[in-house]
């Protein structure tokens, strides 16, 4: 099994043919879709969230755990409190996916966000959850205390939110509530709106992000990126 987990110990990333300027001038000539990254601690609901959204939109879901099961790019932790986590290859990683992302419509599941190329991600949903109801769903998977703890604080100290921040414009950064059936349905609709959006206008506005209740309730309704519910 391979096991989610906030707590990383990748490989650093050295030369990929994502840095370079072909891969740049690729993924402008041939996106038509936009690139959407679905993160946040394990259990606070990415992949329902990316399942649905990828059924009304069309949009292909990259689970990044099948990825590295299916390449075989993750070796087995050392620690013997938590022996299912794997340490992935972020390198590796990135050259599985590389002409997915380039080709665009990729809605990428994972608990972590900051290796993917900024100029190759158009959007990425921070999935949260009520620490409370977290703690129940991980329990429910049978997570040993110590890495279920570690989940919480992840979440707690909102590292997760924090990372997406820093690796990406904070434009296209949003925050998700994942409490409820109501909520998970709201967030899919508005977020299925902004690849209407992104769509209509060629990528040219696609790196604006979907806004929260409060500031849509300050927003001029006759932006077209403003997305309502």
């Amino acid at each position: 099994m391979f096991a989610r987990t906030c707590k990383r110990a990748f490989t650093p990333i050295k030369h990929s043919i994502l840095t370079g300027p072909r891969a740049c001038r690729m993924s402008k000539m041939t996106r038509t879709s936009p690139n959407i990254i679905i993160t946040g601690t394990p259990g606070v609901g990415k992949t329902t969230h990316s399942e649905t959204l990828a059924q009304r939109t069309g949009l292909h879901h990259l689970d990044i755990n099948d990825v590295v099961k299916k390449h075989n790019i993750g070796e087995s932790s050392n620690d013997p409190d938590d022996p299912n986590t794997k340490i992935v290859d972020e390198d590796r990683l990135l050259d599985c996916i590389e002409n997915d992302l380039e080709d665009g419509g990729q809605i990428i599941d994972w608990h972590a966000c900051d290796l993917f190329p900024p100029r190759l991600i158009d959007l990425v949903c921070v999935v949260r959850c009520e620490n409370k109801m977290l703690y129940d769903r991980l329990k429910k998977r049978g997570y040993g205390e110590k890495k279920l703890q570690e989940n919480m604080d992840c979440e707690i100290m909102e590292v997760l939110l924090q990372e997406a921040r820093e690796a990406y414009d904070e434009e296209m950064v949003v925050e998700l509530r994942s409490e409820s059936t109501e909520e998970i349905d709201s967030n899919v609709e508005r977020i299925e709106q902004w690849i209407k959006n992104w769509k209509k206008d060629h990528g040219k506005e696609g790196k604006k992000s979907i806004q929260t209740q409060s500031e849509q309730d300050r927003k001029d309704e006759d932006d077209p990126m403003f997305l309502h519910g």
